[in-house]
């Protein structure tokens, strides 16, 4: 019988590879020209991407703020890009839509926010920050991971620990954001909490020693989700919430029933009529595709451990078990020793994600990614300017408020 069976197999094998190589004078041709139009548009790509120039942004925040993150949610408006660039100019430029990252950094625990932008929407960028908070100072700024030498240089006495972000659900389930919290009323009652101090309040725990980096990458959604019923065919982020809201609601089983719509309620238990209220309210604001990846560097003999616990708690608060929440992914650790032996692949995995971290990459290779997707309201949640609610001490704020001259100021 194994005999039988080895044969079987034998002559299977053979048969096929017959059929391969009588065959390729017809699928060859395909696959090569397939093989030189994809690497045509990954070298166009890539040279459009190197000539792009890049400014770091640093915005400094008064003592005091007195708007909502609803001000934040306004300027999110500025990343909502989405020329693509006709078919020339992606064919033969390797022309991509624009994307930002806005970071909060702490170096050595003075605790940063910035944004790096194309040098092209800078002056756009700044105009729509002081339109809604007049009061910050916005400058140009060397950029912080250059002051490092790149992960794994000999000798460079710095040790690093590095995660990627995704979320929990699909990405129409929305997470807890500062509306949520009541943020959306007025900011400066006593009573109401900001869900971006906790990552203020550890970042501002470092050592001079220590350093934690985090980024958050935003580009416009684009139309990557499946279209059911389709082969090739892809849809945006809000049709997709739409067929997921019909499933929630139970819309085939009506249907199936012989019962109308506005019956649902009366099948959908009250858990589950607020989990539809809150997706549907979270795709009726524009969507941007996002990436999330945070750094934790410190020196040799000033590592330590209990930072990455509280890296990873630190977006605890945007979670929600009946909604969404981030979860850790691509972490440059294994689960067991056996999976690394000598200790190569943490090495290569810590390089890939500080070369990532560096080049700001998500979106396209050789550090691509699939995105999660963020509306303005839960991208303002997670990056925002925060008033007096947030009292970390290494936070860096402006001493001295800008005010206009009197208007009867003698010459």
């Amino acid at each position: 019988m194994v005999v039988q069976v080895t044969q079987f197999i034998n002559q299977t094998f053979f048969l096929t590879l017959e059929t391969i190589v009588k065959t390729a004078p017809w699928w060859l041709p395909v696959a090569l020209i397939y093989f030189v139009i994809r690497l045509w548009f990954y070298y166009q790509r890539s040279k459009f991407i190197n000539s792009l120039q890049w400014t770091i942004l640093e915005i400094k925040i008064p003592r005091e703020i007195l708007k909502s993150p609803k001000a934040m949610e306004v300027v999110n408006g500025i990343f909502f890009q989405t020329y693509d660039g006709n078919q020339l100019d992606k064919i033969f430029r390797g022309f991509v839509r624009a994307w930002f990252s806005l970071e909060l950094v702490s170096l050595g625990g003075e605790v940063h926010f910035y944004i790096r932008t194309q040098k092209f929407f800078r002056n756009l960028l700044e105009a729509q920050i002081y339109s809604q908070y007049p009061e910050v100072e916005v400058y140009e700024v060397e950029d912080y991971v250059n002051n490092l030498p790149p992960y794994g240089t000999p000798n460079s006495g710095w040790l690093m620990w590095g995660t990627e972000f995704k979320f929990t659900k699909e990405d129409a389930y929305p997470i807890k954001t500062y509306v949520d919290y009541g943020l959306d009323d007025n900011p400066k009652e006593e009573f109401k909490v900001d869900p971006i101090t906790p990552v203020l309040e550890f970042l501002g725990s470092l050592k001079p020693s220590e350093q934690v980096w985090i980024q958050i990458l935003v580009m416009s959604t684009m139309k990557r989700f499946k279209k059911p019923g389709a082969w090739f065919k892809k849809q945006d982020w809000r049709a997709d919430s739409e067929a997921l809201i019909g499933r929630l609601m139970k819309r085939d089983k009506l249907k199936e029933l012989g019962q109308a719509a506005t019956l649902a309620d009366a099948i959908l238990s009250p858990g589950e009529r607020e989990v539809i209220a809150a997706v549907e309210r979270s795709v009726s604001k524009i969507g941007f595709d996002c990436g999330m990846r945070a750094v934790y560097l410190a020196k040799e003999g000033s590592y330590d451990a209990a930072r990455v616990v509280g890296l990873i708690n630190s977006v605890r608060q945007y979670s929600s078990l009946h909604l969404n929440g981030f979860t850790t992914t691509n972490r440059t650790t294994i689960d067991y020793p056996w999976q690394d032996f000598r200790g190569l692949r943490i090495e290569h995995l810590k390089r890939r994600m500080f070369d990532a971290y560096r080049r700001r990459a998500w979106f396209h290779p050789p550090h691509q990614r699939r995105p999660f997707v963020l509306n303005g309201e839960e991208l303002a949640t997670i990056y925002h300017f925060p008033g007096q609610v947030a009292a970390t001490p290494t936070l860096q704020k402006i001493e001295s408020k800008k005010s206009e001259p009197p208007v009867d100021l003698p010459l």
